[in-house]
């Protein structure tokens, strides 16, 4: 039981982090510093990427008009847009599946420690406040998916590898980074952002599943269930949260809580 509230904990912080710009894998380095899950390594290497897998599927429902390219009551039941829109996250993953799988280990083993994600938390933070201040004076040139381009599609996608490659970064905050620099208004860089992130941590879930394989007991299978469905709900919640608030307000203050985290983790490890 005791073990089953840690998951829930931990579907929490997934699912807040997942969205917001603020780096999933800076939280999650944190919160298992504090309540670390009594598990099998295994387990909790593949528990860390499959509860993504609830944040998945909240995407899925709340915008499932917008990612389903078939209208089964019109005719013709193609719709072409969205078609178009897939071709261009699958642009968007090809950095990511190049150089990001192969040298995923790699990687991982290079730069998956708390002195490179503070680092990480802190320049992606200032770079979020560098670019709004230079934003406020520009108009965006886009505003709709549809506008975005395949070049531009791409170009996000090398945000995306960064992200890959430095844990700290945040999947999103670097994409949205890379979209805002594009000219890409916050709401289509924030939506781009949550349909690039159904392949890729779809993926990355099901990589994880492969090499760890579905041997778990059916303690662990409850850990990771209770994880997803609570990282669903709070997905849910939170995606909503943050289309209503770019309406209104910049990215600036996820800049400064990032400076701020990369800064605890840097003091709290230091001193350790």
């Amino acid at each position: 039981m005791i073990e089953i509230l840690k998951a829930v904990l931990f579907g929490i912080v997934q699912g807040i982090t997942e969205w917001l710009p603020i780096s999933s894998t800076g939280h999650m380095i944190l919160v298992n510093e504090f309540v670390e899950l009594k598990v099998r390594p295994e387990f909790l290497d593949a528990f860390l990427v499959v509860i993504q897998f609830g944040s998945i599927l909240a995407v899925v429902v709340l915008f499932w008009n917008k990612i389903f390219p078939f209208d089964l009551k019109a005719k013709p039941i193609i719709k072409k847009d969205i078609f178009m829109l897939w071709f261009k996250i699958v642009v968007a993953c090809i950095p990511a599946i190049v150089i990001g799988l192969p040298f995923d280990d790699l990687f991982t083993e290079m730069f998956y420690n708390y002195y490179c994600v503070a680092i990480a938390l802190i320049v992606f933070g200032i770079l979020f406040i560098v670019v709004e201040n230079r934003n406020k004076k520009v108009k965006p040139r886009v505003t709709k998916l549809s506008d975005i381009t395949f070049q531009m599609a791409f170009i996000i996608g090398i945000w995306q590898l960064i992200a890959a490659i430095f844990p700290g970064t945040s999947r999103s905050g670097a994409t949205i980074i890379g979209a805002l620099l594009l000219g890409i208004s916050r709401t289509a860089a924030a939506e781009f952002t949550f349909f690039l992130a159904i392949p890729v941590m779809f993926g990355a879930s099901l990589l994880k599943l492969v090499k760890h394989g579905l041997a778990f007991d059916a303690a662990e299978w409850s850990i990771l269930l209770v994880g997803m469905a609570v990282a669903f709900g709070v997905s849910v919640a939170v995606i909503r949260f943050l289309m209503g608030y770019i309406k209104k307000h910049d990215f600036k203050v996820f800049g400064w809580y990032r400076i701020v985290l990369g800064a605890v983790v840097l003091l709290y490890f230091g001193l350790k």
